[in-house]
C-alpha cells in the first residue's frame, strides 16, 4: 500500500500537479503574534525620525523700473512693481539627518540655484539650514540645521556589501504628500551610463520613487543608509520600478568633506584618460571578453605615470573589486581616502599584474588666477580660469589640455546672451591662442569690429563670430 501511495505522489509531481497537492496540505493557525505578522515596522520605526523634507525657495530678481527714481511718480503709483523682489522659484525633495549635530545629505538638483532651504523634521518641526557644501559631480549636498541639537540620526551602511534581491526601503516625500514609505528589492549594481552624473554608478531598485523622493535614503533591513534616490526612468514621470540611488560609499567622501570644512570634495586623481572596450579592441589584445577601462593616454608624472601603468594597459580591478568599464574605476578610486595607496589589477600581454597607485589629489597647477571679464567683450560677465589637472576634474573638462575655462556667468550678462556655459574653454580670440586668464583679459579690452571665438565645449571645438 505504501509502495502504492508512493508512485501516486511521484505521478502527481509529473503530470504537473505537485503544487495542486501541497495545497491541499491543511492550514495551520499561528500560535503567536509573530507567526502571524510579517512587518518592516520596526525598521521604519528606527529609520523614519531621520528622514527630512527639504523645501528651497529663490526669489527671482526683476527689473527696477526707471521711473521709480522718479519721487513723483512713486508717489501717484506707489513703491510697487520695481523691487528686486519676483516670482518665488521653488523645489521640493528628501533627506536624511546622518550627524546628531544636525548634518544632512540630499541631492545637489534638490537645492540647485536655491538661496533659502528649510528642512521640516518629522515631529512636523521647520529648521532653516544652511547650505555647507554642494558637489554637482555626484549630485549630492550637505546641509547644516541651524537650530536645535541631538538629532536623531542614521548610520551609514556599507554599499559594496549590497547583493542583488537584497530587500531595501525608499523613504522621502513624494509629490509633497508626507513621508511616505516604499519597499523593493536591489535590481541591479554598478549601473553605469545612466547619464545622471559625472560618477555613474548606481544602485538599482524597485522600490517605488517618484518626484520628491529624491534626496531621501534607500535604506537596509538592519535600519541603514545603502545610498541616496537620486532619479528614476519613467516615460510618465511616475515610477515604474526602475530607481537609481547614488551609493552610500560615496555620500561618506562627501559628508567627510563637509565635516572638515571644505568647500568642495578632493579625490583620488589617476591622471590617465580611460576608454571603453569595443569587442574589436578586446579581440585585438586576446581578451577573453570586453569588460576593463583601456589606457588611452596618460599625464607625464601623473599618478598611473608614477605607478608604471601604459598606453594600452586595461584596468581590470580596484583594490580586488572587478572594473568593467571606466565608469567603475571612476567610482572606486574617488571612494578610496587620499594619503594611502590602491592597487590596481592591469592587464598586459595576457597577463594581470597589480600595480600601486598614489592616492593624490589633482594638482592646481598652474593657479586658478580668476579674472572676471569687463567691457564690451562678448565674454563681459564671465569669470574665467587657468586650466590645471584640477580645474579639469572638479568641471569635468574634455578633450583640452590648454586654454582657459568659464566657472561662473553673470545673469542678464553678455557672456550669459551669447549662451556661453560654466566648463566651456575659451582656446583662441580672433585666431589668437588664448593660454591663461591675463591674455583672455587682454585680448578683451578694446572694441572689435567682430569677434571670432573659438572654445571647446563636452569635448568638441567649436568656432563662431559675432559682432563687436
Amino acid at each position: 500500500m505504501r509502495r502504492f501511495w508512493r508512485q501516486l505522489i511521484a505521478a502527481a509531481f509529473i503530470c504537473g500537479l505537485g503544487e495542486a497537492a501541497l495545497a491541499q496540505q491543511p492550514r495551520v493557525v499561528p500560535q503567536s503574534h509573530a507567526d502571524a505578522v510579517l512587518s518592516f515596522s520596526p525598521i521604519v520605526k528606527k529609520a523614519s525620525p531621520a528622514v527630512v523634507n527639504v523645501f528651497a525657495t529663490r526669489i527671482e530678481q526683476r527689473p527696477v523700473n526707471p521711473f521709480l527714481d522718479d519721487p513723483i511718480f512713486r508717489r501717484f503709483f506707489g513703491e510697487g512693481g520695481g523691487g528686486p523682489r519676483g516670482p518665488t522659484a521653488q523645489s521640493l525633495g528628501s533627506g536624511v539627518i546622518v550627524d546628531a549635530g544636525g548634518l544632512v545629505v540630499t541631492n545637489n538638483h534638490v537645492i540647485e540655484g536655491m538661496t533659502d532651504v528649510k528642512v521640516s523634521l518629522a515631529d512636523k518641526r521647520e529648521i532653516p539650514a544652511k547650505i555647507l557644501l554642494r558637489d554637482p559631480r555626484t549630485d549630492l549636498a550637505v546641509l547644516k540645521l541651524t537650530e536645535g541639537s541631538a538629532f536623531p540620526t542614521m548610520e551609514l551602511g556599507d554599499s559594496d556589501a549590497l547583493e542583488v534581491g537584497d530587500l531595501t526601503l525608499a523613504i522621502g516625500n513624494p509629490f509633497g504628500v508626507g513621508q511616505t514609505v516604499t519597499q523593493g528589492i536591489v535590481s541591479a549594481l554598478a549601473r553605469t551610463q545612466v547619464g545622471i552624473s559625472d560618477y555613474g554608478f548606481f544602485i538599482q531598485t524597485d522600490a517605488s520613487i517618484n518626484p520628491g523622493n529624491s534626496g531621501g535614503p534607500l535604506v537596509d533591513m538592519n535600519g541603514r543608509v545603502v545610498g541616496i534616490n537620486s532619479a528614476i526612468f519613467s516615460k510618465s514621470g511616475g515610477s515604474v520600478g526602475i530607481g537609481f540611488a547614488i551609493p552610500v560609499n560615496m555620500v561618506k567622501i562627501v559628508v567627510a568633506a563637509a565635516k572638515g570644512g571644505g568647500h568642495q570634495v578632493k579625490r583620488p586623481w589617476l591622471g590617465a584618460t580611460l576608454q571603453n572596450l569595443s569587442k574589436e579592441i578586446s579581440d585585438g589584445l586576446g581578451l577573453e571578453r570586453p569588460a576593463g577601462a583601456l589606457i588611452a593616454d596618460l599625464i607625464a608624472k601623473g599618478p598611473a605615470a608614477e605607478a608604471g601603468l601604459k598606453r594600452g594597459d586595461v584596468i581590470v580591478s580596484v583594490d580586488g573589486q572587478s572594473a568593467d568599464d571606466p565608469e567603475a574605476v571612476g567610482y572606486r578610486l574617488p571612494t578610496k581616502p587620499l594619503g594611502g595607496q590602491a592597487t590596481l589589477g592591469v592587464l598586459r600581454g595576457g597577463k594581470t599584474v597589480f600595480l600601486p597607485l598614489r592616492l593624490a589629489p589633482a594638482p592646481e597647477t598652474p593657479a586658478r588666477d580668476p579674472v572676471k571679464v569687463k567691457g564690451a567683450s562678448p565674454f563681459a560677465g564671465a569669470t574665467v580660469v587657468n586650466l590645471s589637472p584640477a580645474v579639469v576634474e572638479e568641471l569635468s573638462v574634455q578633450g583640452v589640455a590648454i586654454g582657459v575655462v568659464v566657472t561662473e556667468i553673470d545673469e542678464d550678462s553678455t557672456a550669459a546672451r551669447l549662451n556661453l556655459q560654466k566648463g566651456d574653454v575659451i582656446l583662441a580670440i580672433n585666431d589668437e591662442k588664448i593660454g591663461t586668464t591675463r591674455e583672455l583679459e587682454q585680448a578683451t579690452g578694446g572694441r572689435r569690429y567682430y569677434w571670432k571665438i573659438t572654445l571647446a565645449r563636452g569635448g568638441q571645438v567649436f568656432t563662431t563670430v559675432v559682432g563687436g
